[in-house]
């Protein structure tokens, strides 16, 4: 008898990596012969408000989270991107109806042998959301993560970290993105076995995503530029690596910053294409975790720009700074040593798989 898997993360951030890591986890369970969909979960406005007040999360930062969206829905391509995420899980995923609050998630959890969540930073104590931990799981339910990220190099207030304590008690299966996640949870749920585990996104192999990209078949090789963050210092070193190689630059846009740009903007995206503009890339320049990772599985030259002050407790370059070390990257190396990543990727996957199929088949 087959099972059946309800995975929770981010689906309507409208983010490339979200989207792809949820592709990809999704497509492994299928692989498996589970039967995998997404949960739906489009948080109502009174349900965004409950779990602000519920879960202690600053209100600065909501209000932050709505300016730098705000920003983002001016920009030109916006509403063309946006609307790319849809048809994208339409053809390539399945997904469950929407589920607006807790109650329709407890509806919709009734469905599925077992509630899966996983992976990018849906465990962020910053933007704690109980729902992310499975909390409205019927009782006895069994409850796995697959590679989320914590996303913060330190735990915040003891009141939350009471709370994901309780919420990680009746996990029957743990795991994380990065050991630095992986220090942080065992120092408050120490009974509990938490390996570190790939991103979705390494569980498909080179071919696979290529298979999926849609090229945009451009005559000339590119510097593409891919960066979440702002800093004048990036746009400075990406001039210098322009003078340097004679490349052309071409800029997917995130921020204002990136908007203003004297470059070629590839703007408006579906997910397909972002694919298909990493894998025709000379040169990817990114602060992006997924775009490193993109880069790496797709054997393309790379550089990795810092988003995050190392000081800063909110640093989220631990979890670049994990697949650097997983491929063997964090060294000071000419050239890239290729065949020595594709065999790192190749264990990684080996082990995500692995520890997939070991749920599927307890659940069998």
């Amino acid at each position: 008898m087959s099972v059946s898997v309800g995975i929770l993360t981010f689906l309507h951030n409208d983010n490339y990596g979200s989207a792809l890591q949820a592709y990809a986890l999704q497509t492994a369970l299928r692989g498996l012969g589970a039967e995998a969909e997404h949960v739906d979960y489009v948080p109502s406005r009174m349900e965004k408000v409950l779990n602000l007040l519920r879960s202690g999360n600053s209100p600065r930062l909501v209000l932050e989270g709505l300016r730098k969206r705000e920003v983002r829905a001016r920009q030109p391509g916006a509403q063309r991107k946006a609307a790319s995420f849809p048809p994208f899980y339409a053809r390539h995923m399945r997904l469950s109806s929407p589920c607006a609050s807790h109650a329709a998630l407890k509806r919709q959890a009734e469905r599925y042998t077992l509630l899966l969540c996983g992976s990018d930073q849906i465990w962020s104590p910053t933007w704690l959301n109980p729902a992310y931990f499975l909390d409205f799981a019927r009782p006895g339910q069994r409850k796995a993560a697959y590679a989320p990220s914590l996303g913060v190099k330190t735990l915040p207030s003891q009141r939350k970290q009471r709370r994901m304590a309780r919420l990680l008690q009746d996990f029957s299966y743990l795991s994380v993105r990065e050991a630095e996640g992986q220090e942080l949870l065992r120092a408050i749920v120490p009974q509990k076995e938490i390996p570190v585990l790939p991103d979705p996104v390494c569980l498909l192999t080179r071919e696979e995503w290529l298979a999926l990209a849609q090229l945009p078949h451009r005559k000339h090789p590119f510097i593409l530029c891919y960066f979440l963050g702002e800093s004048a210092a990036y746009w400075e070193r990406v001039k210098r690596l322009a003078d340097r190689t004679g490349l052309r630059v071409k800029v997917i846009p995130v921020t204002a910053e990136g908007y203003n740009q004297p470059y070629d903007l590839c703007d408006g995206l579906s997910p397909e294409e972002f694919l298909g503009y990493l894998a025709e890339a000379a040169i990817i320049c990114t602060d992006s975790f997924h775009g490193a990772a993109f880069a790496a599985l797709l054997q393309r030259e790379f550089e990795i720009f810092r988003r995050y002050r190392e000081e800063d407790p909110a640093s989220r370059n631990s979890r670049i700074d994990q697949l650097m070390r997983a491929l063997e990257l964090d060294r000071d190396e000419e050239e890239i040593p290729w065949e020595r990543v594709s065999a790192h990727l190749k264990d990684m996957r080996r082990e995500g798989i692995r520890y997939l199929r070991a749920l599927v088949e307890e659940q069998s």
